[in-house]
């Protein structure tokens, strides 16, 4: 395509700024940063590659950001990792072959649920509690499936991380927010991987809005770490019902 211009360029910068804020709360910053990327007249496939990229910059951000703070089990998380990995690297290798639209009804549906069960139980992750399963076989599982998920389709994938996260495992929301970034930038960095493969990713506008998210995930990851599991349990419920809302348009519309 055609070099961006200055307008553009700025508009990149403030749009991953937005997202990497959000993204770093609750997740969902895509729902802002790949219709930006759109909105400059990049090709879809042009565009869904320079999203990798500028994500894995905010995700990384947040990632180090909350490790630091200890908010991050360093023991447990290798595991998740890898499998997260092994299905995001699955995921997309089989996107390139089979469309995911069936999948769009089914992940409404499940991004409703997420939402109502969040809404309906004002508890849920104010404390951490005991797990409902050991966190290998968690790891293992989730990882696999969430981490394919990412790689085949992606809206949500925060999301179900989350919920997962505080049900499955204990976590109160703050810290399955921290672990959320680290699958989070785990898959997005295999899925780069191949679209750079692919000569998919347009890297002066990624790295652009990349600045941007990095900027935009310390504020946010700052704001989790200081006002605690209250303040993401709002911008959760927020994201969440902003991702149904764009997949609704997205597919009747």
């Amino acid at each position: 395509m055609d070099v961006l211009s200055i307008s553009a360029f700025l508009w990149l910068w403030l749009a991953g700024l937005l997202a990497g804020f959000v993204d770093a709360i609750a997740g969902g910053g895509g729902i802002i940063s790949l219709p930006a990327l759109l909105a400059t007249g990049m090709p879809p496939h042009l565009a869904l590659g320079t999203n990798k990229l500028q994500g894995t910059c905010g995700s990384l951000t947040a990632a180090l950001n909350y490790s630091r703070k200890g908010l991050v089990n360093l023991r447990e998380i290798p595991m998740g990792v890898f499998f997260t990995a092994l299905g995001a690297l699955t995921g997309t290798v089989t996107v390139q072959v089979l469309s995911p639209d069936f999948l769009r009804n089914i992940i409404l549906f499940l991004l409703v649920g997420v939402f109502l069960y969040t809404l309906f139980s004002p508890e849920l992750g104010k404390l951490d509690r005991r797990p409902i399963l050991a966190a290998p076989f968690f790891f293992g599982c989730t990882g696999m499936t969430l981490g394919f998920y990412d790689g085949f389709f992606g809206p949500g994938t925060g999301s179900f991380w989350t919920i997962a996260l505080v049900v499955l495992l204990g976590l109160n929301l703050k810290k399955a927010t921290a672990h959320t970034k680290v699958f989070n930038f785990t898959s997005n960095v295999v899925a780069l991987a191949a679209f750079f493969a692919g000569g998919n990713v347009l890297v002066s506008a990624g790295l652009l809005m990349g600045a941007g998210q990095m900027l935009g995930a310390f504020v946010g990851s700052r704001l989790v770490i200081q006002k605690g599991t209250g303040f993401v349990r709002v911008f959760f419920l927020v994201v969440v019902a902003a991702t149904v809302t764009k997949l609704v348009y997205s597919t009747y519309y």
